[in-house]
């Protein structure tokens, strides 16, 4: 599975960690930052998006502080389903649910070991389709921008 991951500052380190943790599995593709020097998270978030408007196949990973502003970034992109996940349930429903091909995570609001399972999680679930694309198919066809 080929997944990009980027991220702000404030995210660096639980972004190289997961960069780490999923790199003998999965294909990981890190579009930055290359440290913890402060940054503009929406560059970020809207580089990876532009990665996933090009190649449907992929997934992608997004951190900042909260992973509020991520997350708000990233579903501003046509095609794009981002959900910001605090425990596994949430990521579990993300992709059952919503078919969220960007995981959302905040650095300042949940330990990277939780990251890790709700990433493993969010990856070997499958979409559940039937009336959950009626609703996919109802918000792709609200106005985005990009």
């Amino acid at each position: 599975m080929k997944i990009f991951i980027a991220s702000d500052h404030a995210a660096y380190f639980q972004k190289k960690y997961l960069v780490q943790a999923l790199s003998g599995l999965h294909q990981i593709i890190d579009l930055g930052p290359e440290s913890e020097e402060s940054v503009h998270y929406p560059d970020y978030a809207a580089k990876l998006c532009s990665e996933l408007q090009k190649d449907s196949s992929a997934l992608g990973i997004l951190l900042c502080g909260s992973g509020i502003g991520v997350s708000m970034v990233a579903n501003r992109f046509s095609g794009i389903r981002a959900a910001l996940c605090r425990d596994i349930d949430d990521a579990k429903m993300a992709k059952e649910h919503n078919n969220a091909n960007v995981i959302c995570f905040g650095a300042r609001k949940t330990p990277e070991d939780l990251m890790l399972q709700m990433t493993q999680t969010w990856l070997k679930t499958d979409f559940a389709g039937g009336r959950h694309q009626i609703r996919i198919d109802l918000f792709n066809r609200l106005g985005f921008t990009k």
